[in-house]
């Protein structure tokens, strides 16, 4: 299931093209439950590329730094040790 929410959106349809109408302060939460699939994989030079998907092949990918995928191993680690998550 993949929920959006879309905070100050606003657009103007016009003959086929999407414009943006007023301020720049947009904002978006995608939310991906029930994922079925993952990868990692390289993205570009310097970055790694998360992919999620979900059964009904909506999905989500995420770009970061190696910097930041280490964090995350880190905390993933974390909670293996720490929460029963994982038992």
């Amino acid at each position: 299931m993949l929920a959006l929410t879309l905070e100050e959106f606003m657009v103007e349809l016009n003959d086929g093209a999407i414009k943006n109408v007023g301020p720049n302060n947009k904002a978006a939460t995608v939310k991906l439950f029930d994922v079925e699939s993952t990868e990692a994989r390289e993205f570009g030079d310097k970055r790694v590329k998360l992919v999620f998907e979900d059964e009904d092949d909506n999905e989500i990918q995420v770009s970061l730094f190696p910097e930041d995928v280490r964090a995350l191993a880190d905390d993933i680690e974390a909670l293996e040790e720490e929460s029963a998550v994982f038992d």
